[in-house]
């Protein structure tokens, strides 16, 4: 697993602990992207696909990928684009003359690392390592969005057959979900509408942004008590509030 390293928020100055994500090099090794310590990470404000990916190098066998950025959320609701090491030009071994060849390894799973610290209200349920879905469109994106609830526990979990006016995409026993895959930040409109859904249906409203939340939304969900979540190009979700800290904690709840 890669060791994690502080990222400081530009916007409120508290420091994160963010682990860099692993991804599978097509020749089989385990590629963490390497995270350039001392960087200076860049608040998100609006998302373009070139500056989503950056090139990074196989240490194993030299190959040059294009690969997500690495995105790191913050309590207060910013995301930020954490710099990489810029990809050397110089042979690896593995490519020197003479060089004995070297055997992959299989894929490491990418850890999830947590925004935020979490509260402590018991002990977790026991679940596999979360796998991603990297996300490449706006269905990906809700992809993802049913890929983690599922991982929650909320395993009949689907997406709508028609999207309604109040912006649902996911629903299952006890949860309703709505996707945010816009490059503007979620307003508080739909926040509210997903609320009214939960109401309506007796479930918990869970939110996913890929962009994050305005100020006024993201004050007026933890005021209803919405998990909040933002989603990075790995496919990944993260925390920004308590009530998404508990659901993580707490898991789907048995029906009764």
């Amino acid at each position: 697993m890669a060791d994690s390293v502080p990222v400081r928020c530009p916007t409120c100055r508290r420091e994160n602990a963010f682990t860099p994500p692993t991804f599978p090099c097509a020749c089989g090794a385990p590629l963490t992207l390497p995270v350039l310590r001392g960087g200076v990470p860049v608040e998100i404000l609006h998302r373009t696909w070139e500056a989503s990916w950056v090139d990074v190098r196989c240490e194993v066998c030299g190959r040059q990928d294009a690969w997500p950025a690495p995105e790191s959320g913050c309590a207060c609701g910013t995301v930020v684009r954490v710099p990489v090491t810029p990809t050397p030009t110089a042979p690896l071994p593995s490519e020197l003359p003479g060089a004995a060849p070297t055997t992959a390894r299989p894929p490491a799973s990418a850890p999830v690392p947590p925004a935020r610290p979490r509260p402590a209200t018991g002990p977790p349920p026991q679940r596999p390592a979360f796998r991603p879905v990297t996300i490449r469109t706006a269905r990906d994106c809700i992809t993802a969005a049913a890929q983690y609830l599922k991982w929650l526990g909320f395993t009949d979990v689907a997406r709508a057959q028609e999207r309604t006016a109040a912006g649902v995409d996911l629903r299952g026993s006890g949860v309703v979900a709505q996707v945010d895959p816009t490059t503007r930040a979620t307003t508080l409109r739909e926040i509210e509408c997903v609320w009214l859904n939960g109401l309506v249906d007796s479930a918990v409203a869970v939110f996913f942004s890929l962009a994050g939340y305005a100020r006024d939304a993201r004050s007026r969900a933890d005021e209803l008590h919405v998990p909040l979540f933002v989603m990075d190009l790995t496919g990944t979700p993260q925390p920004v509030n308590d009530a998404a800290d508990e659901l993580i904690t707490q898991g789907a709840r048995p029906p009764g």
